[in-house]
C-alpha cells in the first residue's frame, strides 16, 4: 500500500474529526478487485442468521365438498391427505426472518431432501411511494359494494421502513434478501426477479454482486404492463416491465420454451412442398406464391447462391417449420418446431389484462413459462413476495412443490382461498394435488424496533431502543386511559381493577407472549387482564387463554394512537377482537356445525374528517364501530346521508372452516439439543388446525354456506375448532367441547 504523506495527513484529519473517508481512500486502503460496485447509504455485507421456529397453525389436505364426511376406519385419514413426502408451505411473516430460518434451520434438511430449491421468482413492490391499500368487496348480488382496506400498523411499519425511505432503504432490503436466497438455492437453481423502470438500473448491479456477473442469463422484457396513456404525459407510453434471470452456477436447469408464430412478421417463412419442391413461403400468406427459394439438390437460393443438400433440407424440415430472413442463409438456430418458435427475451404474447385480486398481480401464463423453462416436474420452487399466490397456484397446477411467504395477512388469506380452489379444480379433474400448511414464525425478534438508528453502536442502540419502548408504552397507556405500574414483568399498566399488558408495535402478539402473561397472573393471583395489540398471530386460540378462572380481554390498538391530538381529546377507541358464535347440529352419530354469529368492532376511518372533505355529489365508504357505512353528500343541499352496507353479521365473513377433532394432531417442532447437539422432536403444547371443511367467498361467487357438511363421529367427548377469517384477512378461532 503506497500512500503519500499528504494522503496520510488527510486520512488522520478525517478520523480525528469523526468524518467518513472519501471513497478514493477506501480503494487505496483496502484491496478490491471489483471494477464496478453499487454503494448506498448504510450498505453492509452483514446478513441475519436468525433461526426462529416455524409454527404450523393450519393444515389443508383434501378440499372436501361432499355433503357428508365419512368416519375413517384406519389410523390415518387417507381420503386425499398427503401421508408422506413434501407438504407445501405458505408462511406469514417478514421474509428476511423466514429466509434466514429456512437457510439455517431444521427445514433446510427437508428442502435438500427434495433435491433443493431449484427456482425462486420474486416480484417485490418497487414503487417507493406506493399506497399499499386494496379494494375489498362486501355483500353479494346487486347489493355488492367495495371499500378500501388500509394496511395494518405492522404492515405499514414494514412498508415504510422497506420502501418508504427512498431507494437506499429498498436496496438495503433487497440486497440482504438476495444474499439469503442465493445461499438457499440449490447449485443448479435459478432466480427471476421482476422489476420496473424505477430501480431496474440498480438491480442489475446488485444481482451481479450477489450472483456474480457470470450468473447473468437474460434481461427479459415483458410487454404486458401499459402505463399512463394520457396525452398530457409528455413522454413515451410505458409498455413493459423487466425481469432479470440469474443462475447460481453454469449447471442450472433449463428446458426450451416456445412462443407462438408471429403472424405479424413478413420475415417468417414455412416449408411448403407444392409442386414437389421445398420452398419458403410467408407464414401470413401460406397460399400465396411466396419466394422461389429452393432446397432441392444442387439448386441455388437466388439471393445468395447458397447450396443445401436434399438430405440436409429433409433433416431440417422433417418436423415442420424453418425460419429464414429474406436474403440470408437459413440457420438451424432459427428452427421452429410444432410448439412454436424458441422463446426470445422480448415477451409480447402474454397479456396483463386478467382478473386481479391485487393491482400488481401477474398472469399465470407468465409464471408458467418461467417455471417450465427453469424447473422440472417435482422440483421445489418458491416465491417470497407471493401476494395473491399466482406463483404457488401455477406450481400446483403443473406439478411443482412450493414455498410461499408474504408479510401481508390479507395476501396469505387470498392465497389460501386460491390454493384451495386449485385443489378442488385438480380433484374434479382426477389429478394429483398436494397438501399445504400455513405457518407463522412462532417467536419473533424485536431487535429491529421501530425508530432505532441502526448506525449507532450496540450500547447506544440498546439505550435508544429502551427509550423508544418506554415512549411507546406511555403513549398507549395514555390513549387507553390507564395508569402505569412498575411492579410486574408482563404488565405495564392498570385500568380500574384490570391490569394491562401491551404487545409490540412491530410484530403480532404471539402465543409465547400470552403464555408469559398467564403464567405471571397465576403466580401473583391476578384474575382480570386486558391485552392490547396491533395484531395477533394467525390461529391464536383466544378461548384457551381464558381458562383457570382468569378473565382475559383481547383488544386491538387503533392507528389513531399515533395522533396526539386524538389521544388528548380522548377520541381513541380500542375495540375487542372478533367473537364467534356457533351451534352444533347432532343427528345420531353425525355432527355438523352452524355458524350463527360473528361480531367485529373495527374502526378504520375518521368519519368527521371525511364528511368535511366530501365534495357535493360525492360518496365514500368508511369503517366505523364495526359497520361499513356509505357516506353520500347531496349535490344541492350538501346534506350527508349514511347508508349501512353491512346488512347482516355474515357480511363480515369471508371464509370459515371446521376441524371436527381439534386435538388430534400435536404441533411438533424439531430442535437441536444444546448439550448433545443431537436433533430431537419436541411438542410445543399446541395443536394444528386440521382444515376438514371450508366455505368462502370468491370474486365469482359471493355465496357463503353457514352450515358445514356433517361428519360421522364416535360417542364421547369431542373438541371442535372453528376458524373464521373476516373480509380484512384477520382470523379468529373458537374451540368448544361437545359430547355425543
Amino acid at each position: 500500500m503506497q500512500l503519500s504523506d499528504g494522503e496520510k495527513r488527510d486520512i488522520i484529519k478525517f478520523l480525528e474529526q469523526n468524518k467518513p473517508l472519501p471513497d478514493k481512500y477506501r480503494f487505496l486502503l483496502f484491496k478490491d478487485d471489483r471494477e464496478v460496485e453499487l454503494v448506498w447509504n448504510g450498505k453492509t455485507n452483514e446478513v441475519t442468521n436468525s433461526v426462529l421456529p416455524f409454527q404450523t397453525i393450519e393444515h389443508i389436505d383434501e378440499p372436501r365438498s361432499e355433503g357428508k364426511i365419512e368416519l375413517q376406519d384406519t389410523l390415518f385419514d387417507t381420503s386425499g391427505r398427503q401421508i408422506s413426502g413434501w407438504t407445501n408451505k405458505l408462511i406469514w411473516g417478514d421474509n428476511k426472518l423466514i429466509l434466514s430460518s429456512l437457510k439455517n434451520g431444521q427445514l433446510r434438511k427437508e428442502i435438500e431432501a427434495q433435491g433443493g430449491l431449484k427456482l425462486v421468482y420474486i416480484d417485490p413492490p418497487f414503487d417507493v411511494g406506493a399506497d399499499f391499500s386494496m379494494d375489498i368487496k362486501i355483500g353479494d348480488g346487486d347489493e355488492e359494494e367495495s371499500f378500501t382496506k388500509k394496511p395494518s400498523v405492522i404492515e405499514e411499519v414494514a412498508y415504510r421502513d422497506t420502501w418508504g425511505k427512498g431507494a437506499d432503504s429498498f436496496l438495503a432490503m433487497i440486497y440482504e434478501r438476495l444474499k439469503l436466497i442465493h445461499d438457499l438455492l440449490a447449485e443448479n437453481g435459478s432466480l427471476y426477479i421482476h422489476c420496473d423502470y424505477r430501480l431496474s438500473c440498480y438491480m442489475r448491479i446488485v444481482l451481479d454482486e450477489v450472483f456474480g456477473a457470470n450468473g447473468f442469463r437474460n434481461e427479459i422484457i415483458w410487454q404486458g404492463a401499459v402505463g399512463d396513456t394520457s396525452a398530457k404525459n409528455k413522454k413515451y407510453i410505458k409498455s413493459h416491465d423487466t425481469m432479470f434471470f440469474y443462475s447460481k452456477s453454469d449447471s442450472y436447469t433449463w428446458n426450451d420454451v416456445f412462443q407462438e408464430y408471429s403472424e405479424a412478421s413478413n420475415k417468417l417463412y414455412r416449408y411448403d412442398d407444392a409442386k414437389g419442391r421445398y420452398r419458403l413461403v410467408p407464414v401470413d400468406n401460406p397460399g400465396g406464391g411466396g419466394y422461389n427459394y429452393s432446397f432441392g439438390k444442387g439448386e441455388k437460393l437466388p439471393s445468395n447462391g447458397y447450396r443445401m443438400p436434399r438430405s440436409t433440407a429433409d433433416e431440417w424440415l422433417k418436423d415442420g417449420i424453418l425460419i429464414v430472413e429474406e436474403g440470408k442463409v437459413p440457420s438451424r438456430k432459427q428452427y421452429m418446431s410444432e410448439d412454436g418458435v424458441r422463446c426470445k427475451d422480448v415477451w409480447d404474447d402474454i397479456s396483463s389484462s386478467i382478473s386481479k385480486e391485487y393491482p400488481t398481480q401477474k398472469p399465470e401464463l407468465l409464471l408458467e413459462r418461467i417455471m417450465k423453462a427453469s424447473s422440472n416436474e417435482g422440483d421445489l420452487v418458491a416465491d417470497f413476495f407471493c401476494g395473491s399466490g399466482t406463483t404457488l397456484a401455477v406450481a400446483e397446477k403443473i406439478g411443482r412443490k412450493w414455498i410461499g411467504s408474504d408479510i401481508g395477512r390479507f395476501g396469505i388469506h387470498t392465497s389460501r382461498k386460491r390454493l384451495i380452489g386449485v385443489q378442488r379444480e385438480l380433484k374434479k379433474e382426477s389429478k394429483n394435488f398436494r397438501a399445504f400448511e400455513i405457518l407463522n414464525i412462532g417467536r419473533y425478534e424485536r431487535e429491529h424496533y421501530v425508530g432505532v438508528n441502526s448506525d449507532l453502536r450496540e450500547e447506544e442502540r440498546q439505550r435508544q431502543k429502551e427509550q423508544k419502548e418506554r415512549e411507546f408504552v406511555s403513549l398507549i397507556l395514555s390513549a387507553y386511559k390507564a395508569e402505569p405500574v412498575n411492579s410486574f414483568k408482563s404488565f405495564v399498566g392498570k385500568k380500574r381493577d384490570r391490569l394491562v399488558a401491551i404487545g409490540p408495535i412491530d410484530v403480532p402478539v404471539a402465543s409465547d407472549f400470552i403464555n408469559q402473561i398467564i403464567a405471571e397472573a397465576k403466580q401473583t393471583g391476578i384474575t382480570k387482564i386486558d391485552v392490547l395489540g396491533f395484531d395477533y398471530e394467525m390461529g391464536l386460540d383466544f378461548s384457551e387463554a381464558k381458562k383457570d378462572g382468569i378473565d382475559v380481554q383481547f383488544k386491538i390498538i387503533p392507528r389513531e394512537v399515533f395522533d396526539r391530538k386524538a389521544v388528548e381529546k380522548g377520541q381513541v377507541k380500542f375495540y375487542d377482537v372478533a367473537y364467534i358464535d356457533i351451534k352444533p347440529i347432532i343427528k345420531k352419530n353425525t355432527l355438523a356445525i352452524e355458524l350463527t354469529d360473528f361480531s367485529v368492532f373495527y374502526n378504520q376511518d375518521n368519519t368527521g374528517e371525511i364528511e368535511e372533505k366530501l365534495k357535493p355529489g360525492g360518496a365514500k365508504v368508511v369503517i366505523e364501530n364495526g359497520q361499513v357505512i356509505k357516506l353520500s353528500k347531496d349535490k344541492k343541499t350538501e346534506i350527508i346521508e349514511r347508508e349501512i352496507l353491512t346488512k347482516k353479521w355474515s357480511d363480515w365473513v369471508d371464509y370459515w372452516a371446521v376441524d371436527f377433532d381439534f386435538e388430534s394432531k400435536q404441533e411438533i417442532i424439531k430442535t437441536t439439543d444444546e448439550k448433545t447437539g443431537e436433533q430431537k422432536e419436541v411438542w410445543t403444547g399446541g395443536y394444528i388446525f386440521e382444515n376438514e371443511w371450508q366455505s368462502f367467498r370468491t370474486k365469482k361467487s359471493r355465496v357463503l354456506e353457514l352450515t358445514s357438511a356433517s361428519k360421522e363421529v364416535g360417542k364421547g367427548k369431542h373438541k371442535i375448532a372453528v376458524k373464521v377469517v373476516d373480509i380484512f384477512g384477520n382470523d379468529t378461532t373458537r374451540v368448544i367441547d361437545i359430547k355425543i
